[in-house]
């Protein structure tokens, strides 16, 4: 953009050496300076997502929240939330529907791909049917 880096600095609230940082690749920007980033640059320069763990990853960037944050969010445990953005299934239904809410996806569609993930984990044939709700 041919900026200084204290014309960025100043209005994403760090010092100029941040900005020096950031762009060396010396540093990363934390999770609360990225909604600022977005916003200040009108477009996400992050991780565009294709993976339900992406989405989920990408969400906590424009929130600016820390895992814990989103977790509490969800009301689900840190752990669980990483896990989510790890790859991991998310086993129970209405879990599954809160986060199709907040990622404004299809709850059937998250639960057919949730199936299919549950289904490689256990190595399934596709064919068999699921008993329960995994």
């Amino acid at each position: 953009m041919g900026l200084m880096q204290k014309e960025v600095a100043t209005p994403l609230g760090v010092n100029p050496r941040t900005i020096l940082n950031w762009e060396k690749g010396h540093t990363a920007p934390p999770m609360v300076s990225i909604p600022a980033i977005v916003q200040f640059l009108g477009y996400d320069p992050f991780l565009k997502s294709k993976t339900l763990s992406q989405h989920l990853l990408a969400k906590r960037r424009e929130m600016g929240w820390s895992i814990t944050e989103a977790a509490r969010v969800l009301g689900v445990d840190p752990t669980t939330w990483r896990n989510w953005e790890c790859g991991q299934t998310i086993l129970y239904r209405q879990h599954r529907i809160q986060v199709a809410r907040l990622l404004d996806l299809s709850a059937d569609v998250l639960d057919q791909e949730m199936a299919l993930r549950w289904n490689r984990s256990h190595q399934r044939p596709l064919s068999e049917p699921i008993r329960g709700n995994p």
